[in-house]
């Protein structure tokens, strides 16, 4: 009873809304989509393999990577492909091979970062959908109270109001979650690459460096 009650109360909210709830209730469908796509991608576990970050810590200088190279084989996250591809460019220089590494590090942050544009689009338009709500309800208003009588302005003036406002707030409720999820994420990115980046530089100071000194 409670939830066909709630239901009621959700249908009745946005058919009052107008006609802009139908680009707002999309909107708000593919922000979910996508908060709940990076939550699920951007796991630590899928970025950061920790055996594999541990190994690379305990490395001693020119020591062995013959578990770095059995850890980070099957490629499953992000560190482990770039940790391939410096070892994979043994052969070069270490300049070459940092330069390399940064490349790869770019577009790894890239496919970190694949989705949150769309957050952030549904930040900007999610209020401007609002907005374009509420106009229209304002001016369903003036057009209905000049064409109305006495008995019926009141219905009229309610029924506008009720879109104007219905509209802002779900054009707001769809920017705030973005907003959040958008600038959490973002952080989340820009944290694990360092830590990425970190981890792979002092793989190649290791390989490079033996008795103190580069190779």
């Amino acid at each position: 009873m409670l939830l066909a009650s709630m239901i009621d109360k959700m249908y009745g909210f946005f058919t009052s809304g107008g006609v802009f709830m139908i680009p707002l209730v999309i909107c708000s469908l593919v922000a979910l989509t996508y908060i709940l796509e990076r939550g699920l991608s951007l796991r630590r576990s899928l970025v950061i393999q920790e055996d594999l970050l541990r190994a690379i810590d305990v490395m001693p200088i020119g020591g062995s990577i013959s578990e770095i190279e059995k850890l980070s084989y099957m490629r499953s996250t992000s560190l482990a492909r770039l940790v391939c591809k410096c070892l994979d460019h043994i052969p070069w220089s270490k300049a070459e091979n940092m330069e390399s590494l940064q490349t790869s590090a770019r577009a790894e942050a890239m496919l970190l970062e694949r989705g949150l544009v769309i957050l952030e689009i549904c930040v900007g338009i999610g209020p401007l959908l609002g907005l374009l709500g509420t106009v229209s309800g304002l001016i369903f208003i003036f057009q209905g109270v000049g064409n109305s009588g006495g008995i019926t302005e009141g219905i009229v003036i309610a029924k506008g109001i009720s879109e104007a406002l219905n509209a802002t707030v779900a054009g707001l409720v769809i920017a705030i979650p973005s907003l959040i999820a958008h600038s959490y994420y973002s952080k989340k990115v820009e944290v694990m690459m360092a830590e990425l980046e970190s981890a792979c530089m002092d793989l190649l100071i290791k390989i490079y460096m033996k008795n103190g000194s580069e190779s």
